[in-house]
């Protein structure tokens, strides 16, 4: 039977903030590796659970930067909750969202009613129009029947002063009256790994899942049956990660120490220590 090796390529999901940059800086080899990924042909992808921006406004982000790669290489959370939704509801559904601009368009193009009439899912992501009338709302919806759904379940994002509070810490007061948890869409949920792999075309035996956090990043890969590659740059150090009961197939100070070409697989390296037995 004939087999696409195709789907088996090489490719590389990347976390973006820790991994690729720290605030307004690259970190120090982000470049390059990005680099070396376009040269060798090698299919990539930046993932985020951050669901407030767009694609194209990360795209101009990295630009800035100095990285230049096209639009099509994000994917988000708000994506995964799009993709979620269309797969759940084929026939279509309505949602009441509390949420920004990133996560109200990939709902719209996804042909997803949004509205406070009866909605099927009430959706909470990362936004700076949260308030009290709101949270009351979408209170109120789930006692009456809608779906709770969060885009992800980060407790806090950056910002130049200092941690703030994201989807994980908006949900809270909602979960608590409603006694309701929400389903969370982004990392470590392995259906964003797999719509992600989805999108590049690729089988999660030769994919690696690069990121700088055990609980997110890695679990995730690891649940996917991904190779998993933890970046000491961001917010895990050697110390942290070892205090978890699993483990990344490889640890690096920052992206610039990866060889894409080189580096294997986790079936190709078993594969290679059973033979040199």
């Amino acid at each position: 039977m004939y087999k696409d090796n195709r789907t088996y390529q090489k490719a590389f999901i990347m976390d973006m903030d820790g991994v690729v940059y720290t605030g307004s800086h690259l970190i120090p080899g982000a470049g390059e590796f990005v680099g070396k990924l376009q040269q060798g042909g090698h299919k990539f992808l930046f993932l985020t659970n951050n669901s407030y921006h767009k694609p194209l406004e990360i795209r101009d982000r990295l630009m800035g930067m100095g990285i230049d790669v096209p639009e099509d290489c994000f994917y988000t959370s708000a994506m995964a909750t799009a993709s979620f939704l269309r797969v759940q509801q084929p026939e279509g559904c309505s949602a009441y969202v509390i949420g920004g601009p990133g996560i109200v368009d990939e709902l719209a193009d996804g042909g997803i009613t949004i509205t406070s009439e009866k909605p099927d899912y009430v959706i909470v992501a990362e936004t700076e129009q949260y308030d009290y009338a709101k949270i009351i709302e979408a209170t109120l919806l789930i006692q009456e029947g809608a779906k709770f759904i969060a885009t992800n379940p980060d407790l806090t994002g950056p910002s130049l002063r200092g941690p703030v509070p994201a989807c994980g810490a908006l949900v809270a007061p909602i979960e608590r009256v409603t006694g309701v948890a929400p389903y969370f869409l982004g990392k470590p949920n392995p259906a964003m790994m797999f719509w992600a792999r989805k999108k590049l075309g690729v089988h999660s035996a030769n994919c690696f899942m690069i990121g700088d956090r055990m609980d997110t990043d890695i679990v995730g890969g690891l649940e996917s049956g991904m190779t998993t590659c933890l970046v000491l740059s961001g917010v895990t150090s050697r110390e942290t990660m070892n205090r978890f009961p699993y483990q990344p197939d490889y640890v690096f100070e920052n992206l610039g120490e990866i060889d894409p070409g080189a580096i294997l697989a986790r079936r190709d390296r078993v594969e290679n220590a059973m033979s040199s037995c």
